[in-house]
């Protein structure tokens, strides 16, 4: 079993910058990769960024350019920084984690751009 716990969601002007964080804790080996989605409402969840276990990344069109994954293999820890926050950004954000074939989520939290 693979825990997962998001942080660093909330309120940020539109422009603003956010980093997200994803703890792993548990039984944490082979973890083939890591991920961000997001759910804005009334919408399907749909990937943001993705990061294998070789640092290969891969991001979604509409945040290219603008948020970059990262992970700390020795934190156990997964990041998201987002700069040039929009509006349609707003979403609970989501980790997941893939070990061998089995998905395990985080709980979300949540990013809203407002002014």
């Amino acid at each position: 079993q693979v825990q997962l716990a998001e942080s660093g969601g909330g309120l940020v002007q539109p422009g603003g910058s956010l980093r997200l964080s994803c703890a792993a804790s548990g039984r944490i080996r082979s973890i083939n990769f890591m991920a961000w989605y997001r759910q804005a409402p009334g919408k399907e969840r749909e990937l943001v960024a993705l990061i294998t276990s070789g640092g290969t990344t891969n991001y979604a069109d509409s945040v290219k350019g603008r948020f970059t994954i990262s992970r700390d293999n020795a934190k156990n820890t997964m990041y998201l920084q987002m700069n040039s926050l929009e509006p349609v950004d707003t979403a609970v954000y989501y980790c997941k984690a893939v070990q061998y074939t089995i998905p395990y989520w985080g709980q979300g939290t949540q990013v809203t751009v407002s002014s």
